[in-house]
């Protein structure tokens, strides 16, 4: 799915005003993560989510991302989003980052106290990061931001 093409009502998502978000980010990849954030907050503020209610902590990489939410869960928050980018190299190091990453945010949408978004970019290049975080595909920041405060009701 690409948010250029993500068809949605924006009038139609819940209220967002006092849902309180954590946004966990990673740090490497941090051009295309400081993207991927930026796209989420643009459209939070949008949504006119109350700046005190967004709670952002950073962490080292992708598969840190599982800790930080975990603790992040355990705050006075609605939704959790975990924003994260791995590009393919030369290792099977890629696959084993990904897939204990997913596994991981599953996990803690099956225990955790609240939802977890997961926005981690998986591509095969630089070039393809950029277009799903800002570039020709839009930005999966802005669709987790989506996603987020869809499941601030639930």
């Amino acid at each position: 799915m690409s948010s250029a093409n993500f068809d949605f009502d924006p009038v139609n998502l819940p209220d967002a005003t006092l849902k309180s978000f954590g946004i966990v980010v990673s740090d490497w990849n941090s051009k295309i993560t400081s993207n991927l954030l930026n796209g989420c907050l643009e459209f939070l503020r949008k949504k006119n989510v109350l700046k005190k209610n967004i709670h952002i902590t950073h962490v080292p990489g992708s598969f840190e991302l599982i800790y930080g939410c975990k603790k992040m869960q355990k705050k006075n928050i609605d939704v959790v989003i975990a924003i994260g980018s791995v590009i393919r190299g030369e290792t099977s190091h890629f696959e084993f980052i990904c897939q204990s990453t997913t596994n991981g945010i599953k996990d803690l949408n099956v225990i955790g106290k609240c939802p977890v978004i997961l926005c981690l970019l998986t591509d095969n290049s630089l070039k393809q990061a950029l277009d799903r975080s800002g570039g020709k595909y839009g930005n999966k920041g802005t669709e987790a931001a989506i996603a987020a405060i869809k499941m601030s009701i639930i």
